[in-house]
């Protein structure tokens, strides 16, 4: 048995574990995660894709020994009080999955994918999550969901620019008012 402490969801988590335990086994069995869900157990499917410190793994060819001092996060970590995230309701307004099987591994791969890439078109969000396998859909649901997500995340980012170049005039303005107001000239 090995001692393993890994920071899953931003809770630190300590467990003893057997050496042989994947990871999957280890969030399902050893912490009561059982988002991720096990499909193939060879890394084929995606069903079990958690992100390791900012990058998607499959949890099921990962060693919990291996995770040891690391970030994960899992599909319960995307949804913190039960609010959706951009993507978890993109995909929902999209209709993008239809027995949910697959869902937690396509949401976590897309996470991640997302984070690094912003302004993913739709070929290369295709080509991202083209290790996954939904047996339910067609794959334009899920992908149109993700289009969703990243187009809803840049209104956001977009929107926060601004309030930022609002608050930085108001400011700028504010101080060249409290010069004035004081006979200063800038």
């Amino acid at each position: 048995m090995a001692d393993v402490t890994v920071t899953v969801n931003g809770e630190t988590r300590t467990r003893s574990v057997e050496a042989r335990k994947t990871l999957a086994d280890f969030l399902r069995d050893d912490l009561d995660l059982t988002g991720t869900h096990l499909g193939c157990e060879h890394g084929v499917c995606g069903a079990c894709t958690v992100i390791v410190d900012g990058r998607a793994v499959r949890s099921c060819l990962m060693l919990a020994v291996q995770a040891a001092g690391s970030e994960v996060t899992t599909i319960e970590g995307l949804a913190p009080g039960g609010e959706l995230g951009t993507l978890q309701q993109a995909m929902r307004d999209s209709h993008s999955f239809q027995c949910g099987f697959c869902t937690p591994g396509f949401v976590m791969q897309a996470t991640a994918f997302l984070e690094a890439h912003p302004d993913a078109q739709e070929r290369e969000i295709r080509e991202a999550l083209s290790g996954n396998i939904c047996r339910c859909t067609g794959y334009q649901g899920i992908i149109d969901g993700v289009l969703l997500a990243a187009q809803r995340n840049r209104e956001i980012q977009r929107n926060r620019e601004i309030q930022r170049g609002r608050e930085g005039w108001a400011a700028e303005k504010d101080g060249a008012a409290g010069k004035a107001g004081r006979g200063e000239r800038e």
